[in-house]
């Protein structure tokens, strides 16, 4: 398990060496719709079935989008893989629709969402209305807990309440006086979100520590993702100056991680962890980390590699993420779940089943999934260990 794991990861550090030189994905899927099918490479498929899979596109979730990509590479064409367009809150009809061309073929017994922005829950509603055999996973929801577990026959999602708490502490013990959260309306209109922002600036005044909140530009906006990059990159040095470099900052949008991590160590400040956390996501493109292929895969050197940049600039201590990808691990985790139910190996909802390929995945054992809440047993929360570079 941990092996096709590391397949993946292996990729990714390729891709985000890519990066850091500049060079642009070929493609990266913007508008969202279909990108690959599986060819004849990857595992032969055992049943009589295919699983899809929606993520974003390389500009909103490249992690996502290559974790996807290897999953074709590792099982080949018992994978289908579509993604969502880069203005997803704009483009709804574009996001169900493409989920629907999923179900649309016939052998495709189950699909997974991550993350699964507004649009999945009527996605799901649109295709159980031409069938109902098709078992959902999702990942990340952007959408209320309630309405996707309704929906989704499991979802996987960061408890946000505990690492409102686990963030600001890492924060504490980094050295943070002020602690700033750039967001933006629509991320706060969802209810994890904000209910993190309300723990964190809870904790915060436990601690001690000065709690600001700054609005930044949607990138699924007018600015688009350039814009909302161009603002962090303006707007940290300003801050910094404003409260010092043990201000802590924080971003709940992937796309203006880079920028943030970039701009917090430039100015000698704080960066406790990212929207999403995992080493490879915006570390290697922010650090211009080149890693030799016969390092990829290898989260210890990638580690390290991290480790080194920090201390170049002299933010030994300052800078932090969890061990491995979330959001990797709940698409492989949802495939792998999505076979062993069609081989008929484990019932349509089972936590236990989804714990275990979790801890085999993220190599954690400390992991648990916890629901939601008593009445929505299907939503499941986790957290992932954490790392100080």
């Amino acid at each position: 398990m941990f092996k096709k794991f590391v397949v993946i990861l292996l990729v990714f550090t390729m891709v985000f060496s890519l990066t850091a030189c500049g060079n642009e994905p070929q493609d990266s899927g913007n508008n969202g719709g279909e990108v690959s099918t599986g060819g004849d490479a990857g595992e032969e498929n055992g049943g009589n079935y295919k699983i899809g899979i929606m993520t974003g596109t390389v500009s909103q979730g490249e992690e996502e989008f290559r974790a996807a990509e290897k999953m074709i590479e590792v099982y080949g064409d018992m994978i289908k893989h579509v993604t969502y367009p880069d203005k997803f809150s704009q483009e709804v009809e574009t996001t169900i629709s493409n989920v629907k061309s999923l179900a649309a073929d016939p052998d495709v017994k189950a699909i997974v969402i991550v993350q699964a922005v507004p649009g999945t829950a009527a996605a799901i509603d649109a295709v159980k209305e031409m069938r109902d055999d098709i078992l959902f996973i999702v990942g990340a929801p952007h959408e209320d807990p309630e309405l996707i577990a309704q929906r989704a026959d499991i979802a996987l999602e960061l408890d946000q309440l505990k690492r409102g708490e686990n963030i600001m502490q890492t924060a504490k013990d980094m050295g943070a006086e002020t602690f700033v959260h750039y967001s933006f309306p629509r991320h706060m209109s969802y209810e994890l979100l904000s209910a993190r922002r309300d723990e964190l600036k809870k904790n915060a005044e436990k601690l001690g520590i000065e709690f600001v909140e700054i609005d930044a530009p949607d990138p699924t906006g007018d600015a688009g993702i350039t814009g909302a990059q161009q603002f962090i990159y303006e707007d940290v040095p300003r801050v910094v100056e404003q409260y010092g470099k043990n201000t802590a900052f924080f971003n709940t949008n992937c796309g203006m991680q880079e920028p943030l991590i970039k701009q917090a160590l430039e100015t000698g400040a704080i960066y406790p962890e990212q929207c999403c956390p995992s080493p490879y996501h915006a570390y290697p493109g922010a650090l211009g980390i080149e890693i030799p292929q016969d390092k990829a895969g290898d989260l210890d050197y990638l580690a390290e590699q991290i480790r080194d940049k920090v201390a170049e600039k002299g933010g030994t201590g300052r800078f932090g993420t969890w061990k491995t990808s979330a959001n990797v691990a709940m698409i492989e985790a949802g495939v792998q779940y999505s076979i062993e139910y069609l081989d008929g190996k484990i019932e349509r909802f089972d936590q236990d089943a989804m714990e275990k390929l979790m801890k085999e995945i993220t190599e954690d054992n400390e992991l648990t999934l916890a629901p939601l809440d008593e009445d929505n047993p299907n939503f499941l929360l986790f957290v992932i260990s954490s790392q100080v570079f």
